[in-house]
């Protein structure tokens, strides 16, 4: 059958990114310290060459297929390599985003849950390079310090929203585990979010924030340190959903370590 998208196109325009995006499609996310299967939001775009008039869009689905089905963030430069080739192009980005549960105890009960986070790893290559970064999303509790200061008594608290970005290098690709991401985000706030909790669990929850108040920027740069003694290029951003204002409390950092 005649292929159309395959002509040659005289206009000579590259296109910085074409391809698919919303494709939901299930696969394992295999790390070897986190082992859970989901269904993932993907995106795969490439660069177009100017003088090629469309791009193989089935050929993305294939590629998801028969590369990711199980994403194991360490060997995901191979299906990058192999997608350059299916798709004959000069570069090449993936998309998958999909929620992972660690399990958390709560302090007093000892009750067991699962605390949900949303995990997305984004994998380029060009013909000169390769980069994989992975980026972790989850709530905490953070406590004001200024609130404790200046009331007789109690403080105002919130939800917070921090994500921790961080990008491997070509030896490697995946050099902080998601569950050791995770352990780092929920210990920077006030205190975890924990999802099944009883009075008891409350209690201590509740006097563990007020003995540790944060301010946003306190987060990001505990997080930034841990990052920088590490040697990894990162980038955070933090999220207060304030409790007693009208507007959020945000705060970002982006640190290159080489």
């Amino acid at each position: 059958m005649h292929d159309i998208q395959n002509e040659p196109d005289s206009r000579g325009i590259a296109i910085d990114e074409v391809g698919i995006s919303g494709l939901r499609y299930p696969l394992t996310f295999d790390d070897g310290h986190t082992r859970q299967n989901g269904i993932a939001d993907i995106a795969v775009t490439v660069c177009l060459q100017a003088d090629r008039r469309g791009t193989h869009m089935s050929r993305m689905i294939a590629l998801v297929h028969e590369e990711v089905a199980t994403l194991t963030p360490q060997e995901l430069p191979i299906a990058l390599k192999r997608g350059l080739t299916l798709l004959d192009a000069p570069a090449l980005t993936l998309i998958l985003t999909l929620p992972i549960a660690t399990p958390v105890t709560a302090p007093a009960s000892g009750q067991e849950s699962w605390q949900a986070h949303d995990l997305t790893v984004t994998g380029r290559i060009d013909d000169s390079d390769c980069t994989v970064t992975t980026a972790v999303t989850t709530h905490v509790t953070s406590l004001c310090p200024c609130s404790k200061a200046i009331s007789d008594y109690g403080a105002h608290n919130q939800r917070s929203e921090i994500t921790l970005e961080v990008t491997g290098a070509a030896d490697a690709p995946y050099p902080l585990p998601v569950h050791e991401m995770v352990h780092l985000l929920r210990t920077a706030g006030s205190a975890p979010v924990i999802p099944l909790i009883k009075r008891p669990d409350e209690r201590v929850v509740t006097m563990q924030a007020y003995d540790h108040p944060v301010f946003v920027e306190d987060m990001i740069r505990d997080i930034s340190l841990a990052c920088r003694k590490k040697g990894l290029n990162h980038a955070i951003q933090a999220r207060n959903l304030e409790s007693i204002h009208s507007h959020d409390a945000i705060a970002t950092l982006t640190y290159n370590h080489y």
